[in-house]
């Protein structure tokens, strides 16, 4: 059976491809309280320019034995989930046909091939100080297409956004360490966001952390379908700098520079 890559929950355009977080994970895991799991090593400090296929800080929350009380723990994911059924190639590591898994479509995580075993006990959140997304401009007078132009969408107090995840455990028949992967959830924009694009992140309020980690609830579905709150976002216009991943600091969140106004000759 041949399975199209909108079929597994994944489509073109579904951004949010992007973002930054500047909390240390053992700040992060004091701060929500939570058992910091993530992988020292592997904390580079902050990043400005997360792209796909990044070890990225994630929150879940999980038992220590069957019937005890699950508990938060901070771990470090690569970010382009991979299903547990994909096949390892001749290195040991999972084939990389098709588009990175970085974002499932809210309305197909329940009923995706790719998505659906994650939806209903390994769900995450992402923690991030915001997200990068292009808006774009439509056609140049010369009919190509005209620049995007880049913006940073955040909380206006500064606090860090928790977006909505899935995880997924693979492993190599050569390997038995086990890869821990994640995707963000995107749903349809609302209110000034939808004007940068017509797909958002998936925001959790602190107030359904738990309910949405439960590892043994299933997914709410309801949540997945209301359109998210977004009171309190803030988005800039910043410069194309971010638009290679080559640069990564604080100078990318910086608001663009204006630029001049054209002189109208009479």
């Amino acid at each position: 059976m041949i399975v199209s890559w909108s079929e597994l929950g994944w489509q073109h355009g579904d951004m949010c491809g992007r973002f930054a977080v500047t909390t240390d994970p053992a700040v992060l895991a004091e701060k929500i309280e939570a058992i910091n799991e993530a992988r020292a090593a592997e904390s580079t400090g902050p990043n400005y320019n997360v792209a796909p296929t990044t070890t990225i800080t994630t929150v879940v929350r999980r038992h220590d034995e069957p019937d005890d009380e699950p508990t938060r723990r901070v771990r470090s994911m690569r970010w382009g989930l991979i299903p547990p059924w994909v096949k390892a190639g001749s290195d040991g590591a999972p084939e990389s046909k098709g588009p990175l898994l970085i974002n499932a479509r809210a309305e197909k995580v329940t009923t995706s091939p790719a998505f659906r075993a994650s939806a209903k006990s390994k769900r995450c959140l992402i923690p991030m100080d915001g997200y990068y997304e292009w808006r774009a401009n439509g056609d140049t007078d010369s009919g190509k297409k005209a620049r995007k132009t880049p913006f940073f969408l955040h909380r206006a107090d500064g606090e860090l956004l928790f977006m909505a995840g899935l995880w997924s455990v693979w492993k190599s028949a050569k390997d038995a360490t086990p890869l821990l992967s994640c995707t963000i959830i995107t749903t349809d924009a609302v209110g000034g966001l939808a004007e940068i694009h017509d797909r958002m992140p998936l925001i959790v309020p602190a107030r359904d952390w738990d309910r949405w980690l439960d590892p043994d609830a299933a997914p709410d579905l309801d949540f997945l379908a209301a359109p998210p709150s977004v009171d309190g976002i803030e988005m800039r216009e910043i410069s194309t700098l971010v638009n290679s991943i080559r640069n990564n600091g604080p100078e990318l969140l910086e608001p663009a520079e204006p630029q001049p106004e054209q002189a109208t000759l009479l």
